[in-house]
């Protein structure tokens, strides 16, 4: 497709104008000669990418406001009139966060001493939402993962606090008002005129691009060790990571190790490893009971026979066969994944900020050990385009909070370059700071906290409490998008340390030196964006709300799916993966699949017509 073709450069733009505006410097893009196949497909790319730029600049929203002052953008509000004189508790329900209870650490010793607030955050466990909707009450902070069913029967049922309502938003999110208008305004036109708050990643200009997150990461030491197999398909992966546990069969703490950990915890209406793995591989962005296809608008099904769900719910029941599955998957939880990737118990991961953020300690480099990107020849990958508007996963506040004027200004705060920065890195002056020169940078203290420095040994200064780590945010949502240009700041910096220039500074470790010279760049996306990858454009779809009869078939179908994904997972052979797979699809139907894929088809076409093209 032409737009993925012009768009390809775009990223390589994005990413060489964030390291030129904090480094000085470019970095190369020179491929490795087995990679050659993609030179001339760059070329043909970089005709078209002017006018892609272009293109995309004039169809996205009007600018929020990243070229003002940074003296004007940066300065601190004056929140004094809504701080209580006694410490009020909010309730933080959160479909995002994997955390339960009251925050803790520096994080919560920010919002004590300004807003006089404690924070008692609730995840989202089966049945959660339907018992506080019971209840007539969400929360004091309410935050969605999505703005479908769940956010629409909110906002309809009167959950939701109107953000217009008595100047609140003008009042008391100044900033929010003054820098997100074309956020507030998708929210307004996905929910019927009334503004109830903003979606996640939200990027201050037109033409971004985000950080590629999904890459097959893998142990790069015992991938050269056992002499840098070709690697062409996703399927490949399968014998490289046989050879792998071949030489190295146990984890640090001794445990059989296997290539992949995966949990349950997230799963939706498919199990989240096997769609995201579509992703991956595929370029396919996951949307209901299937896949959206960026470059056509087409939907796939999930069920489809020979389709990508079934052919990465193979891929996954071939390593179990392989005895390559942590065999724990189905049971251990998000924490005892982590747990497998922190102990070299696993040596493969789809995700960028997963399996390398855990095992890629100081002791684990030292020792040359790491977890490094390494692309199949031909996957396509999904790239996510940032939009003005954000994205899905929406800031909101409860109707029902006796303190929404004290809600509002601290997502207010979240949204300033101070409370942004905050919320990644930590407390302003001991994590990070303002430069002279209009840019932001680490401390040497904040630079160990987020990226070198072993837990333990985090230890928040006074008058801060507890270690880096324990005092992050639970709420596990985001205002700006990591990769978007800071509102305000010098150079077109954007919020994601790693393009300052403090981290490129950095020595690196040998295992990355060594990775350096074999793929001939220096940033991991540089790399990716040697192979194929599809564009997901930023749009203002929010899905339709379904009906009753609709909603209960739903819910029974993708119960089906999620179990009979597991169990084939879990097939003994290849007989009997097929004989599941196609219970599966019996089941599925039987509980009506086939009118939620007509509802799947319908919304699809919505959203190719939302996107800004």
């Amino acid at each position: 497709m032409k737009l993925k073709k012009a768009l390809s450069l775009l990223l390589v733009s994005a990413m060489t104008c964030s390291l030129a505006a904090c480094s000085g410097s470019t970095t190369t893009t020179s491929q490795n000669a087995a990679n050659t196949d993609n030179a001339a497909d760059d070329t043909d790319k970089a005709a078209d990418a002017d006018s892609a730029a272009a293109d995309t600049d004039a169809d996205q929203p009007a600018d929020t406001g990243a070229d003002n002052a940074a003296g004007e953008d940066v300065k601190e509000a004056d929140y004094s009139d809504v701080v209580p004189d006694e410490t009020v508790t909010l309730t933080v329900y959160s479909q995002l966060s994997n955390y339960e209870g009251e925050q803790i650490g520096w994080f919560a010793d920010i919002l004590k001493e300004k807003f006089n607030v404690k924070m008692n955050i609730i995840s989202n466990g089966d049945g959660v939402f339907d018992t506080r909707m019971e209840s007539g009450n969400l929360g004091d902070i309410v935050l969605f993962g999505a703005d479908g069913d769940e956010y629409t029967r909110a906002y309809q049922n009167g959950m939701l606090l109107d953000w217009n309502e008595d100047d609140i938003l003008s009042d008391y999110g100044p900033y929010i008002k003054n820098h997100m208008a074309a956020a507030l305004e998708k929210n307004e036109a996905i929910s019927e005129g009334t503004v109830y708050g903003f979606g996640h990643d939200v990027a201050s200009g037109a033409g971004q691009l985000d950080e590629i997150s999904y890459h097959p990461d893998i142990r790069y030491d015992l991938y050269k060790q056992i002499g840098s197999p070709e690697i062409n398909e996703m399927e490949d992966y399968i014998d490289v990571l046989k050879q792998m546990k071949e030489i190295c069969p146990t984890s640090d703490s001794g445990k059989e190790a296997y290539g992949v950990s995966l949990f349950k915890d997230w799963d939706g209406n498919m199990v989240m490893f096997v769609k995201a793995t579509a992703t991956n591989f595929f370029g396919l962005d996951e949307f209901n009971f299937g896949f959206y296809d960026p470059d056509t608008g087409a939907f796939e099904d999930c069920l489809e026979e020979g389709g990508h769900y079934e052919r990465c719910l193979k891929f996954y029941n071939k390593l179990y066969q392989e005895g390559l599955l942590d065999p724990d998957s189905l049971t251990q939880g998000y924490d005892g994944c982590m747990e497998d990737y922190q102990d070299g118990g696993a040596f493969f991961c789809i995700f960028n900020w997963m399996g390398a953020t855990q095992y890629n300690t100081v002791d684990h480099m030292n020792e040359g050990k790491k977890l490094l990107p390494v692309a199949a020849k031909n996957q396509d990958t999904l790239v996510y385009a940032l939009g003005q508007g954000g994205s899905n996963r929406i800031w909101t506040i409860g109707s029902k909070s006796q303190h929404p004027e004290l809600c509002m200004a601290i997502i207010n705060w979240l949204c300033t370059p101070e409370g942004r920065l905050t919320y990644e890195y930590g407390p302003q002056d001991v994590c990070w700071e303002w430069l002279d020169n209009g840019k932001v940078e680490l401390t040497d203290f904040g630079m160990d906290c987020k990226y070198l420095a072993a837990k333990e040994d985090k230890v928040m200064p006074a008058p801060y409490t507890g270690l880096w780590d324990d005092g992050c945010p639970q709420m596990n949502n985001t205002t700006w998008s990591l990769n978007t240009v800071i509102p305000g700041a010098a150079d077109n910096q954007t919020f994601n340390a790693k393009y300052w220039d403090k981290y490129l500074a950095l020595d690196v470790d040998e295992a990355e030196k060594e990775w350096r010279a074999d793929m001939g760049v220096d940033i991991y996306d540089d790399y990716m964006v040697q192979f194929d990858y599809s564009p997901s454009l930023p749009h203002t779809y929010a899905e339709t709300a379904k009906s009753d009869e609709l909603a209960t078939r739903w819910e029974q179908v993708k119960t089906c799916i999620q179990n009979g994904s597991w169990q084939a997972i879990y097939a003994k052979d290849d007989s009997e993966f097929e004989s599941i797979v196609a219970k599966m699809r019996s089941d599925a139907d039987s509980y009506g699949y086939q009118e939620c894929i007509e509802w799947c088809e319908s919304e699809a076409a919505l959203r190719r017509a939302a996107e800004y093209q």
